[in-house]
């Protein structure tokens, strides 16, 4: 199959839109097909992957026959997804969501509910259409058809392996090669419903599950999301951007644990064709612990709680064994492994399950668990006595190791090196500590941290900072920008506004963005991988963010509106995009892009007031 070929089987990443129940999740494509759904956890093996092989990934679709347009929305305030499907001879509108109430939250981390599901409601709202369903669950990323058998005109059973699949329509289906059909039409007031349902293959008495009443259920699921939007307290610019990514956070939350998942799918690709393709449903200490702030400027407090229970749980023991990132649950196995019967995304392989990133050292992240662990106690709630020994631990870790070379932030794999973002974190982890004693009064050996966050301080200044090039560069004896950088001023290291941080900013954005003023994460360096990737959207809010600290309100303005217009029409983001045709690249949507949507919103809104002279609020 030609390059060209691969690109009309597969839709664009923006074709997609989110549902989830706090569990798992599903990507539904514009045209009414659900081509990425994992049950019964974000991070389990796939039931319909036609994302990754459009050939033996399976499907569940629900659209209209023969041609027609579509648009579709959220319902408000909710991650329920409605499509509307416009064809010559009527309109139906298709709302698709995965029931939340009743199973939003177990009362054990482990316990996993039998009963998981995809509903979609079809609604005639004027003349009549023909429509066609088709459901073709196929089990393990695609590598187990599984057996389909029927048990009632308007129910049937797929079964295979350790999972199972219970389909119910309005309309009665057959099967035909291990896959569920149906299909009528619609006259105007008409409606039909469909569900799959992820089960065990643990007895008859689970073959005819449907959902007995579904606008019940709809507005069930429609009450959970609303209720959790009430939370909502920002008013500024971007409102219904920031709720959205609110609600896209929320959804990639783990209800059980608090856990994060750092986006809902795997092996997306960098650049078409490439190899930079991970697997992204584990919880980063870092995307979380940003998150939580993101979450709590906007009113978001019990996500603060439910992250801090999941790091505490996640990371206790010895600092010396802390990883970048952990199972849903605190799993710390993360064994990456190809899968080599999948096509992958227009033809990207490999296609990787699990990530070996988890092995990494990444100095960072200390600086990120002291930082979390200080904005806990300044907006949500005081510390434990007993997370505060943990936290000196890796205070103490910081302090012995802040020295040594380590894999970085962007977890490359061409070795290890003296990475400035690295050194700064672990300035951070000091930084942190001292404030919190100064605050709590916590035990701590104070005056040797300070001693220590000084020493850190300086050696980045002198060596992280190259004077003929005039900007801090990507690691020690680099001549490389990395974007990374844009994060000193952010985490409180050095004011925007000093000549060396303000050069630096000038020469990202000269010399490391696209024609678009989109940022890369880096360029002419050997990450240890090959070809290249796209522009990283995360990067380019943290611009934005040093403009608005530069006070240059317009020109942040101006490349925050650009950005934005890189969003679905549903608002969500990927991780990257591709400079050249502004397509989306990478994993969808991405945790990290929408955090940082939400903290560069409230910056601007804080910036504007200041410029007016308005009170402002204290977050």
């Amino acid at each position: 199959m030609t390059g060209e070929q691969l690109r009309e089987t597969y839709r664009p990443i923006s074709d997609y839109g989110l549902i989830g129940d706090t569990h798992s999740c599903a990507l539904v494509s514009r045209e009414g097909s659900v081509d990425w759904a994992c049950f019964p956890r974000f991070d389990s093996r796939a039931v319909f992957a036609r994302l990754l092989d459009s050939e033996k990934g399976g499907h569940f679709t629900v659209r209209p026959r023969g041609e027609f347009e579509s648009s579709r929305r959220y319902l408000p305030a909710t991650n329920i997804l409605e499509t509307t499907f416009r064809t010559p001879s009527g309109v139906i509108v298709l709302t698709d969501f995965m029931p939340v109430h009743g199973h939003s939250k177990p009362a054990h981390p482990q316990e996993i509910f039998p009963y998981q599901q995809i509903a979609r409601i079809l609604i005639c709202t004027s003349g009549s259409v023909d429509i066609e369903v088709v459901c073709q669950p196929r089990f393990d990323y695609g590598s187990i058809v599984p057996h389909a058998e029927m048990f009632e005109q308007n129910s049937g059973y797929a079964h295979g392996g350790a999972d199972a699949i219970a389909f119910y329509s309005s309309i009665p289906l057959e099967v035909v090669d291990h896959t569920f059909y149906c299909g009528g039409s619609l006259q105007a007031g008409e409606r039909a419903y469909f569900t799959a349902t992820y089960t065990f293959p643990t007895g008859h008495d689970l073959k005819s599950i449907s959902l007995d009443d579904p606008q019940s259920r709809l507005e069930e699921t429609q009450r959970f999301w609303v209720k959790w939007s009430e939370q909502f307290s920002y008013d500024g610019p971007y409102k219904e951007d920031v709720l959205r990514s609110a609600l896209v956070l929320k959804a990639l939350t783990y209800a059980p644990t608090g856990g994060l998942v750092a986006a809902p799918t795997c092996s997306l690709p960098e650049t078409v064709g490439g190899e930079r393709n991970w697997d992204y449903r584990f919880t980063w200490i870092r995307d979380a612990a940003f998150a939580l702030y993101a979450l709590n400027i906007v009113g978001f407090r019990e996500e603060a709680h439910s992250f801090k229970g999941w790091l505490e749980r996640a990371t206790v023991g010895r600092a010396d064994d802390l990883q970048v990132m952990y199972g849903l649950a605190g799993e710390r196995r993360l064994t990456e492994e190809d899968l080599d019967h999948l096509q992958g995304y227009r033809g990207s392989q490999p296609v990787r399950i699990g990530n070996a990133a988890h092995q990494q050292l990444q100095l960072d992240i200390y600086g990120e668990v002291l930082d979390s662990a200080h904005l806990y106690r300044r907006f949500v709630g005081q510390l434990d006595p007993e997370y505060w020994e943990f936290c000196q631990e890796v205070v103490q870790y910081a302090v012995e190791h802040w020295r040594e070379p380590d894999e970085g932030i962007w977890e490359t794999r061409g070795g290890r090196r003296h990475f400035v973002f690295s050194k700064v974190m672990c300035w951070v982890a000091l930084d942190r500590a001292i404030r919190t004693v100064e605050a709590v009064d916590f035990p701590g050996p104070v005056e040797m941290w300070r001693k220590v966050r000084e020493e850190i301080k300086q050696d980045i200044l002198a060596k992280g900072y190259h004077p003929d090039r005039g900007a801090f560069l990507q690691s020690y004896g680099s001549k490389a920008l990395d974007a990374s950088v844009l994060m000193l001023p952010l985490v409180g290291f050095i004011k925007a506004t000093d000549p060396r941080m303000r050069s630096t900013i000038e020469m990202i954005a000269a010399e490391l963005t696209s024609p678009q003023g989109l940022v890369y994460r880096y360029k002419a360096f050997d990450d240890g991988l090959q070809g290249s990737e796209g522009t990283f959207s995360l990067c380019t809010f943290w611009l934005v963010d040093n403009l608005i600290l530069l006070g240059e309100i317009d020109r942040a303005s101006d490349l925050l509106e650009r950005l934005r217009g890189y969003a679905n029409e549903l608002g969500l983001f990927s991780e990257q995009i591709d400079a050249e045709t502004g397509e989306m690249l990478g994993n969808f949507p991405q945790a990290f892009t929408h955090m940082a949507l939400i903290n560069t919103a409230v910056q601007l809104h804080k910036a504007l007031l200041r410029q007016s002279g308005s009170p402002q609020k204290t977050v």
